[in-house]
């Protein structure tokens, strides 16, 4: 699988701090450094055949669709694409107006991401999302008018504005408009954005922990009652449309990202790129890769298979656990969760696997940080 990282916005939202670039000036630029940098790591994955590309960033439905295209393209002149690869894109609200709808109709792209957050106006605007309400909605059924059924929305839940009513109202609206998948996160206060700074300036309330997990519970709770499976933490899906890319993700599959401050992972070391746009394309047109690469020792890959895994509903496979790490890792984990089994925290299935239970879900990074083993020096 293929990361596209678009290193592009059209403002910056207070809770955000990915990497990105409010300036469109180098984007041409930009795009001939990621088709170069497609060409100087097609050797990276042993599968040749990919089965999902996903643009992420940043704002990716500031390109067009001949500039994502080409990116598709030029990932084409090295690898097999899949006939039934999924083909994903991060879209604003606010960029799906009709024409860039009808384009992207005719290009590769059959999956939409829409980074809806709200149906509130005033919510969108604490954040300083690009969009509004309005847009928000018509975004939807633009994009379903066009023929394309495969979407997923986001919404964010746990911020000082978001009341019960309106978290419930914010759900109604995509299960209504018959939205098959939606990816939902707690707000998070993150360094340097200026969410973190208007709290420290007693501007905006901060995180309550305690509406965070009420509105957690009654995320699972609606969700599930209209017929999605919580396949992930954040993740819900009617049958037939979890994500290929990220449950690939989830299940420790090998990656290439593309693109400034995109990361890539082979299953025995992870390179990130360097997060400078300029530098970036600089390197790239030397013929140099602007990364640096980690290689992964044993506790690592068990600690990051334990944190994925443990988010999903299949959960903990342990007889992978003994396959790739032995029994010193299968004894660390059953004492490790006894206490969870226990309080019902986690179930262990018929075929082996430790899965969280739904009261358990409420403490998965915990549990999660109990099971991780550090190597003794």
């Amino acid at each position: 699988m293929i990361y596209f990282h678009i290193p592009f916005c059209k403002q910056a939202c207070h809770y955000c701090d990915f990497h990105f670039s409010t300036s469109l000036k180098y984007k041409e630029e930009m795009l001939a450094a990621m088709q170069q940098e497609i060409k100087m790591r097609a050797q990276y994955l042993d599968d040749k055949t990919v089965h999902s590309i996903y643009f992420g960033g940043g704002t990716p439905s500031i390109l067009g669709a001949e500039e994502i295209n080409r990116l598709i393209d030029g990932v084409a002149q090295h690898f097999e694409i899949a006939s039934d690869a999924e083909i994903t894109l991060e879209a604003n609200p606010d960029d799906l107006h009709s024409e860039k709808v009808k384009g992207l109709r005719n290009s590769p792209v059959n999956r939409f991401s829409i980074g809806i957050q709200s149906f509130f106006e005033e919510d969108l605007r604490w954040m300083n999302r690009a969009h509004n309400a309005a847009e928000a909605e018509a975004s939807i059924k633009r994009v379903q008018d066009e023929g394309f059924e495969n979407i997923t929305c986001d919404l964010i839940y746990g911020y000082p504005l978001l009341s019960d009513v309106k978290w419930k109202a914010n759900m109604a609206q995509l299960i209504e408009n018959h939205v098959p998948h939606i990816s939902s996160y707690a707000m998070t206060v993150e360094q340097k954005t200026a969410l973190s700074s208007m709290i420290n300036k007693g501007k905006t309330a901060p995180m309550n922990e305690e509406q965070s997990a009420t509105q957690f519970e009654l995320l699972m709770h609606t969700l599930q009652e209209h017929g999605y499976d919580h396949y992930e933490i954040s993740n819900f899906a009617k049958p037939g449309h979890y994500a290929k890319h990220n449950s690939s993700y989830w299940r420790g599959k090998s990656y290439l990202g593309i693109g400034p401050s995109a990361h890539s992972f082979n299953g025995t070391s992870r390179s990130w790129n360097i997060a400078n746009n300029a530098l970036y394309i600089a390197d790239i047109q030397k013929n140099e890769l602007p990364l640096e690469t980690e290689q992964l020792s044993l506790a690592d890959r068990f600690n990051e298979y334990v944190m994925t895994a443990l988010r999903t509903m299949w959960g903990i496979d342990l007889n992978k656990v003994q396959a790739d790490f032995g029994s010193d890792l299968i004894y660390h984990i059953e004492r490790e969760t006894k206490g969870y089994l226990e309080a019902n925290d986690i179930e262990k299935t018929e075929a082996n696997f430790l899965r969280l239970t739904r009261k358990g879900k409420l403490l998965a990074d915990r549990i999660a940080s109990d099971i991780f083993w550090v190597e003794e020096e």
